[in-house]
């Protein structure tokens, strides 16, 4: 069933293109699951802007007919029981609400938020799948553009200026700091959503650096903002969860720079590349994914109802962790962020705590298969079946 107003779809699963085994689930071989856009299982080209629309209508006293008509679908025939929602804050608002319009409308969904967000941004949960890849890609593009610049400080290029993905949260930007250890090794300054930003502070410190060292590298978060909460690169527009839409940040530092010293500059925006880098994933990333999504179908097979698995954290040297899960109200629209004795005094990097937290999450190598040279990565057949709806459905 496809609802194209709502970009809703329930789509059956099959053994050549799905990994939970339906048998397992108590389901028939036929039977559809309603999957949120960003699984692993999105059969079809939905976004984000769709599961915005969804979350501002799900309420229990409002648009009960239109999800009647699910619910009636659902009682009716072969049809969806278990949600799957993973993705972050806004998603497990969205998650949330789901469950509660369908006890609402007496038909009771099992509805369960997975955690994925590269932000690492949700409460509860030691970290979120998708983070320590991104952490590990940042960490390791410092170091080695650090290494570039320092080549040709002397006659060239002198500052270099990386944007990291992160809103209010600045868990991306703080991974960057892995990089070096010594005062002398990039990156020199960390521009964190959790740090206002001064401008006068910031450009004494470039210019230390770079008469102490030579040269001077920068990782700042898209989301660093003055002490009024005003971005640095507001772009003056919205998304469909009405947060500001942030760009270009790291050409506006970098052009600040050269305003104010007229040092040679070059500067990059990590953008989707940081979230899609599956040929430097980390290890522990990778199994934590897995994990967190078997815990979730364990979950929903067993009739918990409205949860998110969570990584527990036992120990960091070695370091161990289990699988717990939380209720979805502690969850939704929460963030966590970079907490203060994660950041140093002066504001421009991280602490030992921080690196004892961020280390193990990047540990270990998961390699993808490699055929003539690129990797050979699974795909999804995007396989569309029957409407059973005869007229569209809106919210």
């Amino acid at each position: 069933m496809r609802l194209p107003n709502l970009g809703v779809c329930v789509e059956p699963l099959t053994p050549a293109i799905a990994i939970p085994d339906l048998a397992v689930l108590g389901l028939p071989s036929d039977e559809p699951l309603l999957l949120c856009p960003g699984t692993p299982f999105k059969y079809s080209p939905v976004h984000d802007h769709v599961w915005a629309r969804i979350a501002k209508g799900l309420r229990p006293e409002s648009g009960k007919r239109g999800w009647a008509r699910i619910a009636g679908r659902w009682r009716g025939g072969s049809s969806g029981r278990l949600v799957f929602f993973r993705s972050g804050n806004d998603s497990m608002d969205t998650a949330l609400k789901v469950s509660q319009i369908g006890e609402s409308l007496g038909y009771p969904i099992t509805c369960v938020g997975v955690p994925k967000t590269v932000d690492n941004d949700l409460p509860h949960t030691d970290c979120c799948p998708g983070f320590g890849s991104v952490a590990k890609y940042i960490a390791v593009s410092t170091r080695e553009a650090g290494l570039d610049v320092a080549s040709m400080a002397r006659t060239s290029t002198k500052v270099f200026v990386l944007e990291v993905m992160g809103r209010h949260a600045g868990w991306i930007a703080a991974a960057g700091g892995l990089a070096g250890r010594k005062p002398h090794e990039p990156p020199h300054i960390i521009l964190f959503p959790e740090v206002p930003f001064e401008k006068e502070k910031f450009l004494a410190k470039v210019k230390q650096c770079v008469n102490d060292y030579g040269f001077c590298v920068i990782v700042v978060s898209e989301g660093s903002a003055t002490a009024d909460g005003k971005f640095l690169a507001d772009a003056g527009t919205t998304d469909a969860f009405g947060h500001t839409q942030l760009g270009g940040v790291g050409p506006l530092v970098a052009n600040m720079v050269r305003e104010a010293h007229g040092y040679k500059y070059h500067w990059a925006v990590a953008d989707y590349l940081q979230r899609a880098a599956r040929h430097i994933a980390s290890k522990v990333d990778v199994d934590q994914a897995y994990a967190v999504g078997k815990a979730a179908v364990d979950l929903a097979v067993k009739g918990v109802n409205a949860v998110m698995p969570t990584i527990v954290r036992k120990a960091s040297k070695p370091y161990k962790w289990t699988i717990g899960h939380v209720p979805l109200g502690e969850v939704a629209n929460k963030e966590k962020k970079l907490p203060p004795e994660y950041i140093t005094a002066d504001g421009f990097g991280i602490t030992d705590a921080c690196r004892r937290y961020l280390e193990p999450l990047i540990g270990g190598e998961a390699y993808p298969p490699y055929k003539d040279g690129l990797p050979e990565y699974v795909r999804i057949k995007g396989v569309a079946v029957r409407r059973k709806l005869k007229t569209e459905f809106k919210i």
